[in-house]
């Protein structure tokens, strides 16, 4: 479903997109660093953004530009975050649609506008200008490879996918790039994902997909239990396809947003997995609850542990921090009813450590790929997290992190 050679065209596979990813000398390092993705047909929008009372400039004016329904660009950087930079920032943040906008003939309220990077530095506009001059001119149809390395920050990689599939008895394109690596808890983390597709959808459907599906994908990740204040997840849907636009609910829209479903969930496991400095990727599933909020309460309590995201990095098969995280999650909970796997092996039932096979427990903590299953035994409920693991690197990232 999603092809190698698909991921690359990304944001460009649907029909009518265009983007582009340059330098402009915004990141140290000198490499990529101003995205614009565009379409010339006007299309539906949709967005989730940051819970964190201290949101950046760019959120703000993009909550704006969801609020009309419709839009024809994104305009993102990184290198900086925008953020906790007052009127100026919120000038910048307008700034970057205006440039946008005259450049492309559309609209400012057209434009949504995204940054990621350090937080409480000033856009340097002289570069952002000049970057979105040149990211335009140079706007192609294979242009979401350097869009997607465009916006990554301390990632070791870019995310991308796309797919196609017949809704209305139209092929229906969608691609997808994102960000995520460190301060990463989103309540939708510093997560950006840009979605595109060729799907003609009514932008109050799109909006209620979108948030239905960022709530059991991109909410039910954490590597640091940090909320960014720079978080957003966009989706434009331009129609170019020719399906019959999904105005109610119904086999179209299933399949519309059932696709949604999975291009997210992809890309908030590859987020989770390219944790800064990660060596694990944790899969949490919590069974047995009384509600899905329970479960997800669970899930997050053992996800944010550094006892557990530590002792996974140590390979160390120490049951008890993940049972401790579990009984102070806050949900009420019967101990001898609960029973915690790793890998599938047994560490816990009634009440105690389970006996297991030492040599196949080793065999699982030396997996990047760990699967822990937490069964309460009180509920049909039931949510997957996903996380990794604290390693020296981690600390090293942030500790050299600074503003």
């Amino acid at each position: 479903m999603f092809s190698e050679q698909n991921a690359k065209a990304g944001v460009t596979f649907p029909q009518g997109f265009k983007a582009a990813g340059v330098r402009a000398g915004i990141k140290k390092s000198g490499n990529l660093d101003v995205a614009v993705i565009y379409t010339e047909k006007e299309a539906a929008v949709a967005g989730t953004f940051t819970q964190n009372a201290v949101a950046a400039a760019p959120v703000f004016a993009s909550k704006k530009v969801v609020q009309t329904g419709t839009a024809h660009a994104v305009t993102a950087n990184a290198g900086c975050a925008n953020a906790c930079t007052g009127e100026q920032g919120a000038a910048d943040a307008r700034s970057m649609q205006l440039i946008t906008a005259q450049e492309l003939g559309c609209q400012p309220d057209d434009v949504i506008v995204a940054s990621t990077g350090v937080i409480g530095v000033n856009l340097p506009m002289d570069k952002m200008e000049k970057g979105i001059h040149q990211a335009v001119s140079e706007l192609d149809e294979h242009g979401s490879e350097n869009a997607g390395k465009a916006i990554i920050t301390t990632d070791t990689y870019s995310k991308a996918c796309a797919t196609e599939v017949e809704i209305g008895g139209k092929n229906v394109r969608f691609g997808a790039i994102a960000k995520g690596s460190g301060m990463i808890q989103p309540n939708m983390a510093t997560m950006l994902c840009f979605i595109t597709t060729d799907a003609a959808i009514d932008s109050s459907l799109l909006q209620k997909a979108l948030s239905e599906v960022v709530e059991v994908t991109f909410n039910m990740i954490s590597v640091d239990g940090d909320m960014s204040t720079n978080d957003m997840c966009i989706v434009l849907a331009n129609g170019a396809a020719g399906n019959a636009k999904i105005e109610s609910e119904g086999a179209d829209y299933n399949t519309f947003k059932e696709t949604l479903l999975k291009i997210c969930r992809g890309l908030a496991e590859r987020i989770a997995s390219d944790g800064e400095g990660a060596t694990k990727f944790l899969t949490i599933h919590v069974t047995g609850t009384k509600s899905f909020a329970d479960a997800k309460k669970i899930g997050m309590s053992v996800a944010n542990s550094p006892l557990v995201k530590t002792a996974f990095f140590g390979q160390n098969p120490n049951w008890g921090r993940v049972i401790c995280a579990v009984g102070y999650a806050g949900v009420p909970m019967d101990p001898e009813k609960t029973v915690v796997k790793f890998g599938g092996i047994p560490v816990y039932a009634g009440g105690v450590g389970a006996e297991a096979d030492e040599e196949a427990l080793r065999a699982v903590m030396a997996k990047h790929d760990i699967v822990i299953e937490i069964d309460m035994g009180s509920g049909e409920s039931e949510a997957t997290v996903w996380t990794c693991d604290f390693s020296y690197e981690y600390v090293k990232i942030n500790g050299e992190y600074h503003t």
